[in-house]
């Protein structure tokens, strides 16, 4: 804990929008300002605090964006410990620039919500011996240390959505629909949507496939059902691509010049899948992050945000908000830090999806 007293602090949202981004910048600010603190926004998230872009928030001005999407506050995917290039303008380094900005506003503090590289970026900022706290926003919800991420069950309640809407076209033309979900590394979003759905198959990272398999089993639904739902996330690999390094991954994947779903297609062709059987596909895409959050987001946001304007009263930094049992808690950005939340193969979802006849493409689970 520091003695530190916070009168002024920053707000920034950075990467990827999510659903519920809004709500938790208006919790911050407004139970912050009860506190007799003063927000300052930061645009556009890392890349505004390097550039000094910033401006004075006021609560009753944010009352109103509660249950919209997307983040008032603009946002970037920018890292400045990654491209430290010293700016020819200013002749600061990024490192250098934020302290400067951080100095020149008069802030305390600096929140920042986002993902696994915005906390990662928050802990290095730490490191330079500023005063953070972060937020865990991913629709991926594959943050580390933390139960749930805000954002994530507004993009499950979308892609589910979609599938049952997909269910009917692929029903009625007696079609396999492979229906890409996001998720480059982790497969939460897939198996949750996937489970809501009621999808057939669901192929995720942590659980290679095995094309044969996957073309017996989508065989044999598609006889009995007339039609087979498959969720893909867009991570997806097959036994062999799993046994690939990262640079040998990403030079067959680009050799091929398919999505994740056209790859399926053409190996679930080559397996033996019997061309009665047609396939189509379709990608969710930003669908899935845009859009009003749901209310249970709303909520989760809000109380993350309250818990952020607790920690600054508290002089507690260098931690993250995080849901444990339930619970809003502080957890240390070192720990979290550099870490993806990987779907274990014994999870319950894994297990459910299981007991209910989905497959993951192999028959050895």
């Amino acid at each position: 804990m520091s003695e530190l007293k916070v009168r002024r602090f920053g707000v920034l949202t950075n990467g990827g929008d999510a659903p519920g981004l809004n709500a938790a910048v208006r919790a911050v600010c407004l139970s912050a300002e009860k506190k007799g603190m003063q927000a300052v926004g930061i645009r556009n998230g890392y890349s505004g605090l390097v550039s000094g872009e910033m401006e004075e928030l006021s609560g009753k001005n944010l009352q109103e964006i509660f249950s919209s999407g997307g983040t008032v506050l603009g946002t970037s995917r920018y890292k400045p410990f990654k491209s430290p290039e010293k700016n020819p303008e200013t002749g600061l380094y990024p490192a250098e620039a934020i302290v400067r900005n951080i100095e020149k506003w008069n802030l305390d503090a600096v929140v920042c919500m986002g993902g696994n590289g915005t906390n990662t970026t928050a802990n290095l900022l730490r490191e330079l011996g500023l005063n953070v706290i972060g937020l865990p926003k991913t629709i991926d919800n594959d943050i580390v240390l933390t139960d749930v991420t805000f954002g994530f069950q507004s993009a499950v309640e979308v892609a589910s959505s979609s599938i049952d809407r997909l269910v009917t076209t692929a029903k009625s033309h007696g079609r396999i629909m492979l229906v890409e979900i996001m998720g480059h590394k982790t497969g939460w979003l897939a198996l949750e949507a996937g489970l809501g759905g009621g999808a057939d198959a669901i192929l995720i990272p942590e659980i290679p496939y095995d094309p044969s398999s996957l073309a017996s089993f989508l065989s044999r639904r598609a006889d009995e059902r007339g039609f087979a739902m498959v969720a893909v996330a867009e991570g997806a690999k097959d036994l062999e691509e799993a046994r690939l390094g990262k640079k040998e991954l990403k030079a067959r994947r680009a050799k091929s010049g398919l999505s994740v779903c056209g790859r399926i297609s053409a190996a679930l062709s080559e397996s033996g899948l019997p061309a009665s059987h047609e396939i189509r596909s379709c990608s969710l895409g930003y669908l899935q992050r845009g859009g009003s959050p749901c209310a249970y987001d709303r909520v989760l946001a809000s109380r993350l945000g309250m818990t952020a304007a607790d920690f600054l009263e508290q002089g507690k930094f260098g931690v993250m908000a995080a849901v444990q049992n339930g619970e809003i808690v502080g957890v240390p950005l070192s720990d979290v830090a550099g870490k993806v939340k990987n779907v274990p193969r014994e999870n319950e979802l894994v297990k459910t999806a299981l007991a209910l006849g989905v497959s993951f493409g192999r028959n050895d689970l």
